[in-house]
């Protein structure tokens, strides 16, 4: 299975910019997304963005729309997710995640991917 490792995590001043990545450790053609996903203590994991295999097509959880991005890297076979302005309410374990499925109806859905990444902490400090 192809190995997950997430990386940019840390403490991060309200109102700075952050950037995550996770690496992918092989490519496969059985990967069709490549979502992000939060998990905020005390809730459920929620989806944040993803983007098709081939970087094409991205789609992004309504609550962020406008404020990240999310870009694949051919090269290093990794996929990145860009935020600005991060806030309290960004605090959260982040979690990369590959999906098997096509149709875009699974991006947004935890079903949707089998296979994840241990995931990097986020700290939001006032």
């Amino acid at each position: 299975q192809v190995r997950l490792e997430e990386s940019g995590g840390g403490v991060v001043q309200s109102g700075d910019p952050l950037r995550l990545s996770c690496a992918l450790s092989e490519r496969s053609n059985n990967i069709y997304v490549l979502g992000w996903f939060r998990q905020a203590p005390g809730k459920e994991r929620e989806f944040v963005g993803a983007c098709s295999w081939a970087g094409d097509s991205t789609i992004y959880a309504d609550s962020l729309e406008g404020r990240i991005t999310i870009s694949r890297d051919f090269v290093k076979n990794t996929v990145s997710l860009q935020m600005n302005s991060v806030e309290s309410e960004d605090t959260a374990v982040y979690y990369c995640a590959t999906g098997p499925y096509s149709g875009r109806e699974y991006y947004t859905k935890l079903e949707g991917y089998n296979n994840w990444g241990q995931g990097t902490q986020v700290t939001v400090s006032a």
